[in-house]
């Protein structure tokens, strides 16, 4: 049977191998669609995250910060309605692509959250 902290670690594990994904990207057609599902899957872990991490559980205040910076990123970014309006114009212009994918990933760097989410795993 999986541990709470096992169960964590796993949904922290998996939006690491999104960012990954989304770093990894060459900014070609077609990969407009891969940044739409990952920046999705992402938000999604997020949101679980959000709902399941019990600060009561935990002795340090590493997990509510977390889940503090999730709230805070839930709630000032979105980039679903820009992915679905540049997809039919610009989907395949790398440097439009490029510029998304970029974005994406800064505000996934705001307030240090990926360090954290590392961190966190590695606590784990």
């Amino acid at each position: 049977m999986v541990t709470y902290y096992e169960y964590l670690k796993s949904i922290l594990e998996k939006i690491i191998v999104a960012h990954n994904t989304l770093t990894k990207l060459e900014d070609k057609p077609g990969d407009l669609k891969i940044i739409k599902k990952e920046i999705l899957k992402i938000n999604g872990f997020f949101q679980v995250l959000i709902n399941k991490i019990d600060t009561e559980k935990f002795q340090s205040n590493d997990f509510s910060d977390l889940k503090s910076k999730f709230e805070h990123y839930l709630e000032n970014y979105s980039f679903e309605k820009e992915i679905e309006t540049m997809a039919p114009l610009y989907s395949e212009d790398s440097n439009r692509l490029k510029n998304m994918r970029l974005k994406i990933l800064e505000s996934l760097a705001d307030k240090k959250l990926m360090d954290n989410i590392e961190y966190m795993v590695e606590k784990l």
